[in-house]
């Protein structure tokens, strides 16, 4: 029963990763056409997948822990051990998926999270160049509109006197 449990939840884990990194694809076109609106729904529905994994990743690690007690933390190793021959070749072959997906999911994140970086930059440059410039504020007399009367007392001491 372990290991169908186990298994049964591998391929859950795997179901549900397969959602996320769609959504993570279709959050790059998001990316790029700048929709703000859909990506706040796209980052919602993330959320609720990563929920769910969460709950599934906890039933994983039950039905691991079930299947091999001996071990605190079970690995795939333990488990495959205590697996039957045909169950073995199945599991390794969810695992080895549920690895190579989660992999393109971790390069498609950071291909968005550079995609909104560099959003951010140019956002951050247009920002900077629509924003009037600040004055400089050095010590020494003002280049500018300088009174005439001013002119002549350029400070408090006057060495002519």
């Amino acid at each position: 029963m372990s290991a169908e449990a186990l298994i049964a939840s591998i391929e859950k884990l795997l179901k549900l990763h397969r959602s996320l990194y769609e959504l993570a694809i279709k959050k790059t076109d998001i990316i790029k056409n700048g929709d703000m609106e859909a990506l706040s729904q796209m980052l919602n529905d993330e959320q609720t997948h990563i929920t769910a994994i969460e709950h599934m990743e906890k039933e994983r690690q039950r039905a691991a822990k079930a299947l091999a007690p001996q071990n605190e933390q079970p690995k795939v190793s333990d488990c495959t051990k205590s697996l039957e021959v045909n169950d073995q070749d199945k599991f390794a072959r969810l695992t080895d998926e549920l690895v190579h997906l989660i992999f393109n999911l971790k390069e498609q994140n950071y291909l968005n999270q550079q995609l909104i970086y560099q959003s951010q930059q140019f956002v951050n440059l247009s920002m900077s160049l629509l924003r009037p410039q600040t004055e400089n504020i050095n010590y020494g007399p003002p280049t500018k509109n300088i009174k005439p009367s001013d002119q002549n007392a350029q400070g408090m001491f006057n060495s002519k006197a």
